[in-house]
């Protein structure tokens, strides 16, 4: 098991939709065991398992929900 914490920068979130969206997106993919997102910030953090799941998945996930990884 490989864990990481990575934190990324994600524009066009402004409200709990929008955090609830990515949270349930990126939640739902398997080797993810957290996630936790900063509007003000726009910032979203992943903890999750490098083995299973790459930092590339996780961003395409979120871009996929509407929201650009900058």
């Amino acid at each position: 098991m490989s864990k990481e914490l990575k934190t990324l920068n994600v524009d066009g979130m402004s409200c709990s939709h929008c955090e609830n969206s990515v949270k349930k997106a990126v939640g739902a993919l398997n080797g993810v065991s957290n996630v936790t997102v900063d509007l003000q910030a726009k910032k979203v953090s992943i903890e999750f398992d490098s083995e299973i799941v790459s930092l590339d998945i996780i961003k395409e996930t979120i871009e996929d929900q509407g929201y650009d990884v900058v």
